[in-house]
C-alpha cells in the first residue's frame, strides 16, 4: 500500500495536481467510509498544509457553501463518485464536468487517489485502526 500511495502522490505531483486537492479527496472519501483514522489523518494533514477550519468543517456539505473553487468541486464529484461506485458507477456528467477543469493526466492521478484513499479506509476501518496518535511530519 506504501508503495501505492507513494506512486499515486508522485503521478499527481507530476500531473500538477495541487497538493490541497488531493487532501481535499481523502478527507471527503474518508467521510463517506466512516474512516476516524484517515479522517484524524488527512484533517491534520490538511490543516499542516494551511488549509482552514471552516473549509474542513464544511467539506461534508461541500455542494452548499461558495468556500471551493470550480477544481475542487469537479475533484471532489468525482472522488465521491468513485468512492460509491457501487451506486451506479461515476456519472458520465462527473466525468465530463471534471474532464472540463482537469487534463487527461491529472484526471488519472485524481481517481488513482480516490482509489488509494478507499483501499486505505478499508483497511483502517477493518483493523480497527485508532484514530488520535498521528501527527504530521515537521517540515
Amino acid at each position: 500500500m506504501g508503495a501505492l500511495h507513494g506512486a499515486a502522490v508522485s503521478a499527481a505531483r507530476d500531473a500538477k495536481v495541487e497538493p490541497e486537492i488531493l487532501e481535499l479527496v481523502r478527507i471527503r472519501a474518508s467521510q463517506l467510509n466512516g474512516c476516524a483514522f484517515c479522517l484524524d489523518m488527512h484533517t491534520k494533514d490538511a490543516r499542516a498544509e494551511g488549509e482552514t477550519e471552516q473549509r474542513i468543517y464544511a467539506l461534508n456539505a461541500w455542494r452548499e457553501t461558495p468556500f471551493f473553487s470550480e477544481r475542487e468541486r469537479a475533484a471532489l464529484a468525482l472522488a465521491e463518485a468513485v468512492t460509491l461506485v457501487h451506486d451506479g458507477h461515476v456519472p458520465d456528467a462527473v466525468y465530463a464536468e471534471a474532464a472540463e477543469v482537469f487534463d487527461e493526466a491529472q484526471l488519472a492521478a485524481l481517481i488513482w487517489a480516490a482509489t488509494v484513499i478507499n483501499a486505505y479506509n478499508r483497511i483502517a476501518v477493518a483493523t480497527r485502526m485508532v484514530p488520535g496518535a498521528y501527527q504530521p511530519a515537521k517540515k
